[in-house]
């Protein structure tokens, strides 16, 4: 298959490459060429006739498409369900229970319907720690929808054997959309000899572990309690991030969690609306790229969320920076435009998803810079997508060469009616009327 996107601006995310009229060429998949503009007018196409799609950008954005870079794509079925709540009780009274009645197939729908928010976002690639991974897996190949599984085993299910398993399956093909990264859930769920067991497998396969971690003081407390340590310190004791990490949300460090975090080559994922929903806190964003660890956005699942909204994070991630640090210069809008295409896509492995350039996978956007909200064009463009646009401003979503969205329309392979009537036959079974 091969596509020219022509008539556009291109933001590529490569460093200090600003946004430039030019087009963008696909060929099975990939990117095989951006070619820069001369003029202010497109170029003729001298090999016209050898594509099999062309789209007219319109002088509208095309982009890397953001990478969620932590969710439950299938806790869809309990958005706005169990909310005003403190975490552990929410997770233990609520959460908890209601999953414990999903079935393999509850999951494959309510994945569907995970993956169409998100490519209404412009999200082209999630983080997903949840259960029955075969399930989220198949719905993500079906929609053509690029996942990254993560280990999510703890004390009330899973086993190191299963990690180790799933991240064989996954990562065996690497033209796949599906791919998998070793991990758990928390520290506070897992007993010992199991996260000894994953840093085992670690260490076997040189790679990386991933965790929530440090989400609550609460969490933190009753670490230090049980090993007279931090979550961050107890879990790199068990040589756990040998090979560095993933922490999901890193809220409540102290100062040597810094270090280990630096040291280790850790990457953090903050998650603003969910732990602000959750009364966690504010994570400390700005210290963490002030000493160059390296953060990545995401959403939460929805139950914490409860919506699947890059736009929405990534206002939130440097709006609560100038307050919590009273500082407005704080994590300024291209930092974190950067968290959420670039590292994101690095802290999920995804290294050929990272930017426009030949040879990288064609998962981009188009954003539509003719509403009102992106006008006038001349100051800065870039800023405007962290602090002005919204997923109103999402005119098209592709992934791997394929449009999966555009101006309104769902290309996934399902009626959109079929997903929601599922998804709330789902919610009404569970959780009642």
């Amino acid at each position: 298959m091969r596509t020219r996107i022509y008539n556009a601006k291109i933001l590529t995310m490569e460093a200090d490459r600003p946004v430039f009229d030019g087009e963008v060429q696909i060929e099975d998949g990939r990117i095989s060429c951006v070619k820069a503009y001369s003029g202010d007018e497109a170029e003729p196409d001298r090999n016209k006739g050898i594509w099999d799609q062309e789209i007219d950008a319109e002088g509208n954005l095309v982009m890397p498409g953001f990478k969620d870079a932590h969710t439950h794509s299938a806790m869809t079925f309990l958005r706005s369900y169990a909310d005003d709540m403190k975490l552990q009780e929410w997770l233990y009274d609520k959460v908890f229970p209601a999953e414990g009645r999903l079935t393999a197939e509850d999951i494959y729908w309510l994945t569907k319907l995970a993956v169409m928010e998100y490519l209404t976002s412009g999200i082209t690639s999630s983080f997903d720690m949840y259960m029955k991974k075969h399930e989220t897996a198949r719905a993500s190949e079906e929609t053509g929808f690029r996942m990254v599984l993560c280990g999510d085993i703890n004390d009330f299910g899973g086993t190191v054997q299963d990690v180790e398993d799933d991240y064989l399956k996954y990562n065996r093909d690497h033209n796949s959309l599906v791919s998998y990264r070793i991990g758990f859930h928390a520290e506070y769920t897992t007993a010992r000899p199991i996260m000894e067991g994953l840093a085992g497998l670690a260490s076997k396969y040189q790679a990386p572990v991933c965790v929530h971690c440090s989400e609550t003081r609460k969490e933190v407390e009753e670490c230090r309690e049980r090993s007279g340590m931090t979550p961050v310190a107890y879990m790199d004791s068990l040589g756990l991030f040998r090979h560095g990490g993933v922490l999901f949300h890193g809220v409540h460090m102290d100062d040597a969690d810094f270090e280990i975090i630096k040291k280790r080559g850790i990457y953090v994922v903050t998650n603003p609306a969910s732990n602000l929903k959750l009364a966690s806190g504010i994570a400390p964003v700005k210290r963490y790229l002030d000493m160059g660890i390296p953060v990545a956005i995401g959403t939460d699942g929805p139950a914490s969320n409860n919506c699947l909204d890059m736009f929405r994070e990534m206002f939130l991630v440097t709006g609560l920076q100038k307050v919590f640090c009273d500082d407005p210069e704080a994590v300024p809008a291209m930092d974190v435009l950067k968290m959420a295409v670039t590292e994101g896509a690095r802290a999920m492995g995804l290294n050929d998803c990272d930017s426009i350039a030949p040879g990288k996978c064609a998962d981009l956007i188009m954003l539509d810079l003719m509403q009102p909200n992106m006008q006038p064009l001349r100051n800065n463009i870039e800023k405007n997508i962290v602090y002005s646009a919204s997923k109103q401003n999402v005119k098209m979503t592709m992934i791997d060469g394929k449009i999966l969205y555009q101006d309104g329309v769902f290309h996934i392979g399902e009626d959109k009616e079929v997903i929601y009537e599922h998804a709330n036959r789902i919610s009404e079974r569970i959780l009642g009327r």
